[in-house]
């Protein structure tokens, strides 16, 4: 800190040179102790640059722009309800400059590849929500069909994925548990199953109704608090979890399923602890698919550059598991779980469980946060590298309804999958039509071909599921790269995925959620207060700390504060302003006896720039004030607040300059 001998801010009129003939700004200081500072244009503060160049209006009010709103909104006319109609349902907008010759052929070959990975793949994940098989068919149906009608993606694929999976039958396990002995052909087993979807489909109901009541409120923002490390810790944590809850389908092991915190080592414990149980023939069956199964996804993945098509190795595995099982009889001579009855035709409409909604909705809120997260980030990563842009608001419509509509015929929740959506876009899909196509191969299956699924060995579906998180396992890959961008962004990763694999899905994401935003929190709390100083001969300022080169301006400190200022972090802006400037606690007693005596003469000003980036400092620079003669460069939209009273307005607009220079 200088003595009030040493002006931190001399500048005099007789020190300032203004030329009105040159329109650029140069600032030029004399290499002298005398610091003069050339501006070679007006030097203006707010009140002067208002009077020549005028003001705009103020801001208006959250009340005025909500009128407003509602008012552009509501207006009856033709081509408002045709722009209305188009906005809301966006086939009507895409669907009439659909180019045909140049699209089609590649939108029905993805559609008809996605339907066939939806058949294997959506039974297997109705086991992975504790409900039968044919509920997985009827998950893949009727979101596709909605969602075309509805999203923005042109190239999401919706139905079945197994994370919303999990998570739907940890609800369905807690409130309908599995019991121990349970024949699959007696009534109860039937009233058992019906109790399961029920659940289940409420689930769904209820993901709607938030989806639909968030889309109200235009909340589709709110996905931006699940970032790019937590989905990315939380999907791979829990293809850990959809792995161990597996191996007792793929060992052939009847054994509860654990809910609850630490459920992934109970899992485990009781499936190592029941190993000597294990139905060989089911371990056989499971080694043979995983055979099957690895080597040739791992083909599809290294050579789809070559391959108009993947090789659809599930629905071929499924195909000649089943007739392995007819011929062999599995299920009577070895006791291999097989999927059973799959009834063909359309479910009946009917209501979930509706009396559960209450014990269901704290679930259904991560569940319904987790699937619209995945489900628009997929969307967004696929539109940019297309060059489209989708609307996250109706994308929330989009699922919505879909769940909402779906819940009705017998349908759990559903998302968009990064497996189907990965193999539509690299099929060949452009568009939203590909759901059509999609649709139809499930539509067939559901009708036709769905009862000769019956010897289905459930282990086969185990080993789907499995085999199907192979894109999630490969998420460890990303974090080297990423402890080299943000440590930060890193051990968010890795608390995040520790706590979904210690503790819970659900659980484990909300204290994701929660340490992220607690760093963010934290990095604006110290975001730090710095000394400026300036390169020779420019008029650019940096600070010292990080450029050695530059140097403070004699009789001048220029301070700037990294961040916005808040009851967060106002102690801590006091704390580093107060240590920059040198005011120590015995400086400010001394300063505070001597203050009366001082006012009774003049004395030389010790001035200090600050920059801010929040009105909230000025409150807390009035602390400071009290011993320095604060000179402020505030940005213009910080006025607003002071205009309406919220600012402390002892702050004179005079000393309210537009740059450092001046």
């Amino acid at each position: 800190m200088t003595s009030s001998s040493d002006r931190i801010f001399s500048a005099s009129s007789s020190q300032i040179t203004t030329s009105f003939n040159k329109g650029n700004v140069n600032t030029h200081l004399e290499d002298t102790m005398s610091a003069s500072v050339a501006v070679y244009r007006n030097i203006y503060t707010e009140d002067r640059f208002r009077q020549s160049y005028g003001t705009e209006d103020k801001p208006r009010g959250g009340g005025q722009r909500f009128r407003e709103k509602i008012a552009e909104r509501c207006r009856c006319s033709r081509a408002a309800c045709l722009h209305l109609l188009r906005e809301r349902i966006p086939i009507f907008n895409w669907l009439p400059k659909y180019r045909l010759k140049k699209w089609m052929l590649g939108d029905t070959i993805a559609g008809l590849t996605v339907g066939i990975l939806h058949i294997p793949q959506g039974m297997a994940f109705a086991l992975l929500t504790s409900v039968a098989p044919i509920y997985g068919l009827y998950t893949s149906f009727f979101p596709v069909v909605l969602y075309m009608l509805f999203g923005t993606g042109r190239h999401v694929s919706t139905g079945t994925f197994a994370v919303v999976s999990l998570m739907t039958g940890s609800v369905v396990e807690q409130l309908v548990p599995t019991p121990l002995q349970l024949n699959s052909s007696s009534p109860e087993a039937a009233d058992f199953e019906a109790q399961r979807i029920g659940v289940a489909s409420a689930v769904a109901l209820l993901s709607g109704i938030m989806m639909l009541c968030m889309f109200g409120l235009q909340l589709g923002f709110l996905s931006t608090y699940l970032s790019e490390p937590i989905v990315k810790a939380f999907t791979s944590a829990a293809a850990f979890h959809v792995t161990i809850s597996q191996l007792q389908s793929m060992l052939g092991l009847r054994l509860p399923r654990h809910t609850g915190p630490f459920s992934l080592f109970k899992t485990l414990a009781s499936v190592i602890e029941n190993l000597p149980q294990t139905n060989m023939a089911e371990l056989l069956t499971s080694l043979v698919c995983l055979a099957i199964l690895v080597p040739v996804k791992e083909v599809n993945m290294r050579f789809r550059q070559y391959l108009r098509t993947p090789i659809p190795v599930e629905i071929l595995t499924v195909i000649i598991a089943t007739g392995v099982a007819y011929a062999s009889s599995l299920d009577s001579n070895y006791d291999v779980q097989i999927v059973g009855h799959i009834p063909a035709g359309f479910p009946s409409p009917r209501m979930p469980a509706l009396h559960k909604l209450p014990e269901i909705a704290g679930d259904t809120v991560a569940i319904t946060f987790v699937g619209y997260a995945v489900s628009v980030s997929l969307a967004m990563i696929y539109a940019d590298k297309h060059g489209y842009s989708i609307q996250p608001n109706q994308e929330l419509l989009a699922h919505g309804i879909s769940n909402t509509v779906s819940s009705l015929f017998t349908c759990f929740p559903s998302s968009a999958t990064l497996a189907t959506t990965n193999i539509l876009e690299s099929s060949g899909g452009f568009t939203q039509l590909s759901g059509l196509f999609t649709s139809l191969v499930v539509l067939i299956v559901l009708l036709l071909i769905g009862p000769l699924f019956y010897f289905l060995p459930k282990a086969v579906l185990a080993c789907i599921n499995v085999t199907s998180l192979r894109q999630m396992f490969l998420q460890f890959q990303d974090l080297p790269d990423l402890w080299r961008v943000s440590k930060i962004d890193f051990v968010v990763w890795l608390v995040t995925w520790l706590s979904v694999v210690v503790l819970n899905v659900d659980m484990g994401l909300a204290i994701g959620v929660v340490f992220s935003m607690m760093t963010v929190i934290c990095r604006t709390q110290r975001a730090g207060c710095s000394v400026l100083g300036r390169a020779s001969n420019t008029e650019i300022y940096r600070p010292l700390e990080n450029h050695n080169k530059c140097y403070e301006v004699p009789g001048v400190k220029i301070l700037t504060y990294n961040g916005p200022i808040y009851y967060g972090n106002r102690s801590f802006f006091r704390e580093d302003m107060s240590r920059l400037l040198g005011l120590t606690p015995e400086r400010i007693r001394s300063r505070e006896k001597a203050r009366k005596a001082l006012e009774k003469r003049e004395r030389e000003a010790v001035s200090t720039v600050v920059r801010l980036h929040i009105i909230s400092g000025l409150d807390h620079i009035l602390y400071i004030r009290k011993y320095q003669n604060i000179c402020s460069i505030i940005y213009w939209q910080c006025l607003f607040f002071q205009e309406r009273g919220v600012a402390n307005t002892s702050f004179s607009s005079e000393n309210e300059f537009f740059k450092s220079g001046e």
